[in-house]
């Protein structure tokens, strides 16, 4: 019998996307199961108080209660270091580390991980967020030479109202990109419900759409030598094997 594998998911408070959308992506892997732990995320803002919310300490409180359950991995599903710079996922990747002896890893440093493989420079960004906030996104990727610049954003910052994003709306959106012949589109946000259309639009569109819910549960995966490619119904993505 194949040992069972946990994991840990880290959520912002307010999200209520990402997670009926892991257990049903993992629901194909019988030894596999995703537990998950909140820390306060209300607003997405360059505000101060905004950006306090991502403080280490808070997450790494989060992190702690999923060390209590033995889970195998913790992974941080969310954009966060898209505004505030990668550096600021590796950080909190090492600290959970050091802190609970476990692995860690995140939707964006999974996401440029697959950007890699896939050699994109170019890449489509679908979000619900402010300009400022697009803007920010748009200079850190600027960083790993990854040109972000066709893109769309809903100009929200309530994060909570990200999940009320109807699939007509992103379907727009994704369509609109594709039609400008963008490498790589990312749904770049966990509290969208997206992950379950990326099939969708790949096939539609014939371009890799690399959601940030699907892309951390893929890199666990792989971090636990379980084969992505079991997950059948979610993307291109999971056929890659990093």
């Amino acid at each position: 019998m194949s040992k069972r594998i946990r994991l840990g998911i880290l959520t912002p408070s307010s999200n209520t996307s990402l997670e009926p959308l892991s257990q049903a992506i993992i629901a194909q892997l019988p030894n596999v199961s995703v537990h998950f732990s909140r820390f306060t995320v209300l607003k997405i803002s360059l505000e101060q108080d905004a950006l306090q919310q991502f403080q280490n300490e808070a997450i790494l409180t989060a992190a702690k209660l999923l060390a209590d359950a033995n889970v195998d991995i913790i992974g941080w599903s969310g954009t966060s270091s898209g505004w505030l710079g990668f550096p600021a996922d590796k950080e909190l990747c090492e600290i959970i580390t050091a802190a609970t002896g476990i692995p860690a890893t995140t939707s964006v440093l999974a996401l440029n991980k697959a950007l890699k493989l896939v050699s994109a420079t170019e890449l489509g960004l679908v979000t619900p967020y402010m300009d400022n906030v697009q803007e920010a996104i748009i200079k850190t990727y600027q960083t790993i030479g990854v040109d972000c610049s066709k893109e769309r954003h809903l100009q929200l910052s309530k994060n909570s109202s990200f999940a009320d994003v109807e699939e007509s709306t992103l379907d727009e959106m994704v369509a609109d990109l594709a039609g400008r012949q963008v490498q790589v589109i990312s749904t770049f946000c966990t509290n969208l419900r997206a992950a379950q259309r990326v099939e969708y639009w790949e096939k539609t569109h014939g371009i890799t759409v690399l959601d940030t819910v699907n892309t951390v549960i893929w890199d666990m995966l792989l971090l636990c030598e379980i084969d992505p490619t079991a997950v059948q119904g979610w993307g291109r993505l999971f056929q890659l094997k990093g």
